[in-house]
């Protein structure tokens, strides 16, 4: 058994399809059921006996600040968030990575997953029911990764945290600082370099049960696991447009983002009653949509 050192929470992204609440503060700064989303993970690592919590930081990074004084973590700061993936965050943060959890701080966990030892590294999983366009997992008879493909059905798929052995922290790493500076590394995710040498990066699936994890991609996907953001969004944005067509917040729905590029949003799509309309941010009201 290894007795965890640390835990790596990624909370750079600009999380764009979160959209507008994200325009507004980091994704990991939401308010779910009554907790903001990276306090509680925070308060679980922390009541299974980790102390030693780091937060990785770019988007909005100054809203993080109050974490430090409340909680006693501490912020490294990715100062690559708008050009590279979530790689870059465990980059930045490598320094500290030993045996440690490598969290998502939009992650929220119905029941605490954390335990102060663990035997081997190790990736959450969920089970799809049919199809889905997760990242699938293929294991041994030993439930060690083996493969891992973009679309599968009735699979386990990666979802949550994962923790790294010191061992394997060392390996990845190594292979990190090799590929880091190639073009092609730029937007991958760091499960794409574990894919990439699985045959030295040994990794176990954790099975957790259904509805154990979840993770909320847009505000619609919010709605339905907290439904009081049907009524009141948080969003000043959405709010102030509501207002102006003489409506609720409510009749807001199938909020999409509108983007000029792959990270950059200009604005926000969405039916009212019926009718399609667009926001850019920096207008005062929203415009119909004609087809």
């Amino acid at each position: 058994m290894k007795r965890v050192d640390n835990a790596v929470i990624m909370a750079a992204g600009v999380s764009s399809r979160f959209a507008p609440l994200s325009y507004e503060k980091p994704k990991a700064l939401t308010e779910v059921k009554g907790e903001v989303l990276i306090e509680r993970q925070i308060r679980q690592l922390q009541d299974a006996g980790i102390r030693d919590v780091y937060v990785v930081v770019g988007y909005k990074a100054e809203q993080f600040t109050y974490l430090c004084e409340k909680f006693g973590v501490q912020l490294i700061l990715n100062d690559e968030y708008t050009t590279r993936n979530n790689h870059a965050s465990i980059y930045a943060a490598k320094a500290v990575i030993r045996n440690t959890f490598i969290c998502s701080a939009d992650n929220y966990f119905e029941e605490n997953p954390f335990t102060l030892f663990v035997e081997e590294s190790y990736y959450a999983a969920l089970f799809a029911e049919g199809r889905t366009n997760e990242w699938c997992m293929t294991v041994d008879s030993g439930e060690y990764i083996t493969d891992v493909q973009i679309g599968g059905k009735n699979s386990w798929y990666m979802l949550g945290h994962a923790f790294w052995t010191e061992e394997f922290s060392r390996r990845f790493l190594h292979y990190l600082e090799q590929e880091y500076n190639l073009e092609q590394t730029r937007n991958l995710f760091w499960e794409n370099i574990f894919i990439k040498h699985l045959d030295e990066l040994k990794m176990k699936i954790r099975k957790y049960p259904k509805g154990y994890i979840a993770e909320f991609d847009s505000i619609e996907e919010l709605r339905k696991f907290d439904t009081s953001y049907i009524a009141d969004t948080r969003s000043s944005i959405l709010k102030n447009i509501a207002k102006s067509m003489n409506g609720t917040e409510a009749e807001i729905v199938r909020i999409e983002t509108i983007k000029s590029d792959m990270t950059t949003v200009q604005g926000i799509r969405f039916l009212f009653r019926g009718e399609q309309y667009s926001f850019f941010y920096g207008d005062v009201l929203p415009r119909r949509m004609y087809k």
